[in-house]
């Protein structure tokens, strides 16, 4: 029974140890998870300064932890994605791109320039696309750009 005496005295401090790990592993990860780990901590630490068993505050730490993350988490990561950045980035913003081929483009080869000015190795599911073709980049994969023709009625404009 020493445990369970030494959780009850010293369980503010298992609860502060909790709030600031929580807390600094919420700022590398920043998706919320941890914050509300850290509020539920919180919770565990008021339960404490009431006297309250270890075994309790343990109850109400994870179930305010619980509704924490389905209640208050999903509108705060919506609310935060409303004020991010519509522009596409980085690949997502070479889907959709127009381009014209340099160098013959085949199922396995070739090349285009794209309208951002990029060179880009590139292939096609089409048969082979002559030089100055027009094209329209449908996916990328890996290094490679996999476009059709602009006039394909899969091409996205």
């Amino acid at each position: 029974m020493e445990i369970v005496e030494f959780l009850t005295d010293w369980a503010w401090v298992v609860w502060l140890v909790l709030i600031a790990l929580f807390i600094v592993i919420e700022m590398f990860t920043l998706e919320f998870t941890c914050l509300m780990l850290a509020l539920a901590s919180a919770a565990g630490l008021i339960v404490s300064l009431t006297g309250a068993e270890f075994w309790l505050q343990v109850v109400i730490a994870a179930v305010i932890a619980v509704l924490l993350i389905l209640f208050l988490k999903p509108p705060l990561l919506t609310r935060l994605a409303k004020n991010a950045d519509p522009a596409k980035s980085n690949v997502d913003a070479l889907i959709g791109m127009h381009g014209m081929v340099i160098e013959t483009v085949t199922t396995t080869a070739g090349q285009v320039k794209l309208q951002n000015g990029d060179l880009w190795t590139a292939r096609t599911g089409y048969q082979m696309l002559s030089p100055q073709t027009p094209v329209v980049v449908s996916s990328i994969n890996g290094a490679v750009a996999v476009v059709v023709p602009a006039n394909a009625p899969t091409a996205q404009h």
